[in-house]
C-alpha cells in the first residue's frame, strides 16, 4: 500500500508545481489545483504514519461503513 501513497505523494506534488508554475487565466481554477494537490499531499504524508490504518479504520466504523 505504501507505494499507492507514494504515488499519491508525487502527483499532489505535481499538480501543486504545474499550477504555480504554469499562468492560468482564472486564479480560482489556480487555486483549486493548489488545494487539490495539497490535499494529496497531506492525506498521503498522513497514511505513511504508524497507526494511521486504525485511525481511518476507526473512523469508519464510528460512521457505520463497514469494508
Amino acid at each position: 500500500m505504501g507505494f499507492w501513497y507514494f504515488l499519491m505523494l508525487i502527483i499532489g506534488g505535481m499538480i501543486v508545481s504545474v499550477a504555480l508554475i504554469k499562468h492560468s487565466k482564472s486564479n480560482a481554477a489556480k487555486w483549486s489545483k493548489v488545494f487539490v494537490g495539497a490535499g494529496m499531499m497531506t492525506v498521503a504524508l498522513f497514511m505513511f504514519q504508524d497507526g494511521s490504518a486504525e485511525i481511518v479504520d476507526s473512523l469508519l466504523q464510528s460512521m457505520n461503513i463497514r469494508l
